[in-house]
């Protein structure tokens, strides 16, 4: 290895790392609020009686992280992943820096909706950035650290809202975003390594600097609403009692709003200024990634998680907005199939989903579905012996959660030596194996920690074995033009799973409760109502497991042998 190939793998792994810890970072915001969710509700002046309504506080963040996950793979595609890389990091900063200064409901689910959006795009650049610097067959390890720390976020999120409340109020949770976002867009900006031979990173999107009209138009625009949108938002009691100055931040038509008020409509003004002069740089790339078939993508997707996430799993399958979302979410997924047959250039180009990457996708789904009901029916569980917390509940998910990552860069460092298939089909096995025996658990069975704590790792163990592979055989058979495009969809599959796969093991769970309450010979007797609950949690944990049991089945199709590379490790 010359010192030059030496050099260049330091700067890929130094990109990783920080590409890896951003995406770690998003990941925790998913969970980071369960904790300062009531502040957050006072913040925005709900009280506490009003939970349900803020509920689009985490499911606005989830919306975001899903809903452009197919626009931002595909524009990965077709330009420079360290661009969209910086995009993605510079809106999650601008969402957590409203979500900061938020005061208002709408205002605070706006700013975590671009928090998720930011997010989540971080997720298929990382992947396919992996594609770009490691050759097939030496991407295992890096997949595994991606898909650990993304799994790390899940149980860092919690503890990390919980230290931060120790010593400020909420908002410092988002500050802190603002400041190590920061950090990430620098260290970003400075690590430039070379690609590998043989992999193709999109050819540099083609600069207009030298000849786009009005950069100062665009540049005064940019600063004023950034500036007055700060003011906006902040509203600076100085200012806002001054009689030479509070005028603009009198809300118009008693709204009470501080957006509606002249400030903030000027910053708004000033925003449409800045899109439409710097229009001719950004919409053409757009259209290119079909940006049409991206919106029917976000209205199909954001109805089915909005459907499902809005919706309370103990007692409904369902949210509120189900009646009416759920047909909306259809008809713009049979639009959605149309415009990829008859476009020209759909959002998923033709002969992109080919080979391997079918099964990849089914696993995703499947393995989804499976880690969707540990999290949320364990902890349920644990609850129903009336004496464990909701500490003592979530101690109990972490035997779990913390065993996800660990199985992640396990199963990236066996790629080295066999195949995909050969990595995750044992491993869901384990999984399917111990949510069998998760299954049979009563509602006294989590006082015995040894007992319950095994197959809680060595379920944890197993779906993370999967990870790796998984994005591993998808990327081994996509397109070369094509890497964030599959890894979007990968992490899309997933997410479905998770969505589809908690509505569908709860109905049934639910099913299984109302027949047990409907034959006690005392339906008023507590103790056999809990009992109930706790057969509701066994059908979810057996569903789960004939999910892994499943999964293992299709992962064989990932392929059995090792595709080794050429770069030394």
């Amino acid at each position: 290895m010359t010192a030059g190939d030496a050099a260049s793998r330091r700067g890929a792994r130094a990109l990783l790392t920080v590409a890896s810890l951003a995406v770690m970072l998003a990941a925790a915001d998913t969970y980071v609020v369960v904790l300062a969710l009531p502040d957050m509700m006072a913040g925005a002046g709900l009280g506490i009686d009003a939970l349900q309504r803020g509920a689009p506080i985490v499911s606005g963040f989830l919306l975001g992280y899903v809903a452009v996950l197919p626009l931002i793979g595909r524009l990965a595609d077709l330009v420079p992943r360290r661009t969209i890389l910086l995009w993605c990091l510079l809106v999650f900063v601008v969402g957590s820096a409203v979500t900061a200064v938020a005061v208002e409901l709408p205002v605070m689910v706006g700013g975590r909706f671009l928090q998720g959006l930011g997010g989540g795009g971080l997720v298929p650049a990382t992947l396919a950035l992996v594609a770009d610097l490691w050759p097939p067959g030496r991407r295992g390890t890096p997949l595994g650290v991606v898909g650990a720390v993304q799994e790390m976020g899940s149980v860092l999120g919690p503890l990390l809202g919980a230290a931060v409340l120790a010593v400020t109020s909420w908002r410092g949770i988002f500050w802190l975003n603002v400041a190590l976002g920061l950090a990430f867009v620098a260290g970003v900006w400075a690590l430039r390594p070379a690609p590998q031979p043989g992999t193709a990173d999109p050819a540099p999107a083609r600069r207009h600097a030298s000849r786009r009209p009005g950069r100062v138009v665009a540049a005064v625009a940019g600063i004023l609403a950034v500036g007055l949108g700060g003011l906006a938002l902040t509203a600076p009691r100085a200012l806002v009692t001054s009689v030479a100055w509070g005028g603009p931040f009198v809300p118009l038509g008693g709204s009470g709003s501080r957006l509606l008020t002249p400030v903030g409509l000027a910053a708004a003004a000033a925003l449409l200024v800045l899109l439409a002069v710097t229009a001719r740089s950004w919409l053409p790339v757009l259209l290119r990634a079909d940006l049409w078939g991206a919106v029917l993508v976000a209205v199909a997707l954001g109805s089915l998680v909005l459907t499902f996430a809005s919706a309370d799993p103990a007692v409904e399958v369902l949210g509120p907005w189900g009646l009416w979302l759920l047909p909306v979410g259809a008809a713009a997924t049979v639009g959605l199939a149309l415009r990829q047959r008859y476009a020209a250039a759909p959002l998923v180009p033709a002969g992109v989903v080919r080979a391997r990457v079918v099964p990849a996708l089914v696993v995703s789904v499947l393995v989804g579905a499976a880690i969707v009901a540990v999290v949320v029916d364990v902890p349920l569980l644990a609850r129903l012996d009336g004496r464990t917390g909701q500490t003592g509940a979530a101690l109990v998910l972490l035997r779990f959660l913390v065993a996800v990552p660990v199985g992640a860069v396990a199963g990236g460092m066996l790629l080295r030596r066999v195949g995909p298939g050969a990595v995750a089909a044992p491993g869901l096995l384990v999984a399917a194996a111990a949510l069998a025996v998760m299954s049979g658990w009563d509602r006294t069975s989590l006082d015995a920690w040894l007992p319950t704590t095994l197959p809680l790792v060595a379920a944890g163990l197993g779906v993370g074995l999967a990870i790796a592979p998984v994005n591993d055989a998808a990327l081994a058979d996509a397109r070369h033009d094509a890497h964030a495009t599959v890894s979007s969809l990968v992490v899309v599959a997933r997410m479905v799973g998770m969505v589809v796969g908690l509505a569908v093991l709860t109905a049934v769970g639910l099913r299984r409760f109302h027949q047990t309450v409907a034959g006690l010979a005392d339906p008023t007797d507590a103790a056999a109502v809990l009992d109930a609950a706790a057969v509701q949690v066994q059908t979810v944990l057996a569903g789960a497991a004939w999910c892994a049991l499943a999964a293992a089945l299709v992962a064989l199709a990932l392929g059995l042998r090792s595709h080794r590379g050429t770069m030394a490790s």
